[in-house]
């Protein structure tokens, strides 16, 4: 079926009003009306190249929530009319280790991405920015009741690419959590690990979102602008969070770790990063990064936030202020995540 969409036409050039084919609805297939897609930091880069050739036309997002107006005979777990969205991944081998532990993400064969990937059948899989979007039912999540539908969107990537890591690495009570950055996932970082019962640091560049990071569920917040900042904070933390997709000083945030401490990278920055081994050793310090989430744990992320009325904090706009928001992402100029009412695609 013949969609409209709007895509990347060629590397460097701005999305446009394009159509696109979804495939015909195959038996363990759902057919989706999205009503809501984000827009994520990851679109820009994908869709400008910075991670290496891409297939044009591209329509990017993979921060999907619509609602279902068709399945397959085979499926089960979905119905016509349930509110429902799609993240990161729609398909990967399902037969590997990794894919049988419920870590489809880190499929042993590669998962296929919501946009931009080669799917099963060779076909390149387009993305969120469209009307409606075919996906196998095993890849399509339940979207809780209470839960805004543009609120709840970038739950599908900011949420679990913060909420796995957090979980992994055990944040909860007694446990002292820094987040760098204060952007899209960022402010979802805070708000998880504030829940899951931490005692939260924001560390930004600047303290001018100090007041929001308090409010969203911080205990203190800091620039790293400001030297002492390092040196005050030297050991302090039991686990970071590294959500800004720009270079940083990793062995400087490794020195705020206290003895068994771990960086975790979830931002994912063009150019690669470098530290000091020392400052892994001392301290028996850890660096590790982590990639957003398996189906379950997705499922699991939003029934979490539903309990703790967890959305995040969106700015809603029509499809042809898409370009405009992508250069405002790049300024930081957003609070917090910029979310596409699909009605206007």
């Amino acid at each position: 079926m013949q969609v409209t969409a709007f895509a990347a036409p060629a590397e460097g050039e701005a999305l446009a009003r394009t159509q696109i084919t979804r495939r015909d609805v195959g038996a363990h297939d759902v057919l989706i009306e999205i009503t809501h897609a984000g827009i994520c930091h990851s679109d820009i880069h994908t869709v400008r190249g910075d991670w290496g050739p891409q297939s044009y036309p591209l329509a990017p997002g993979h921060e999907i929530v619509g609602t279902v107006t068709e399945v397959g005979p085979e499926v089960t777990r979905h119905a016509v009319g349930d509110t429902v969205g799609v993240g990161c991944m729609v398909n990967s081998c399902g037969e590997c280790a990794n894919c049988q532990r419920g870590d489809e993400q880190y499929c042993v064969e590669g998962m296929v991405g919501t946009y931009g990937a080669e799917d099963r059948d060779g076909t390149v899989t387009q993305g969120g920015y469209s009307t409606h979007v075919v996906v196998n039912d095993e890849y399509v999540l339940s979207v809780p009741e209470g839960l805004d539908p543009a609120a709840a969107a970038p739950l599908l990537c900011a949420g679990i690419t913060t909420y796995s890591p957090l979980k992994h690495w055990q944040a909860g009570p007694g446990k002292r959590v820094a987040v760098v950055g204060l952007g899209g996932l960022g402010h979802m970082a805070v708000k998880i690990a504030h829940a899951m019962g931490a005692e939260v640091t924001v560390l930004s560049q600047s303290l001018k979102k100090q007041e929001d990071g308090l409010r969203l569920g911080a205990d203190h917040y800091y620039a790293t602008s400001d030297p002492d900042t390092f040196e005050s904070l030297a050991g302090s933390f039991d686990l970071i969070i590294n959500t800004v997709s720009a270079k940083i000083d990793v062995s400087a945030y490794l020195g705020l770790l206290d003895v068994n401490g771990s960086l975790v990278n979830v931002g994912a920055p063009a150019e690669p990063l470098s530290l000091n081994v020392f400052a892994l050793l001392t301290n028996r310090r850890s660096y590790s990064g982590s990639m957003i989430g398996g189906i379950a744990e997705t499922q699991e992320m939003l029934d979490f936030c539903a309990e703790h009325g967890i959305v995040s904090e969106v700015e809603v706009i029509e499809a042809d202020q898409i370009n405009e928001a992508y250069e405002r992402v790049l300024a930081s100029d957003v609070r917090y995540r910029f979310v596409i009412d699909a009605k206007t695609f």
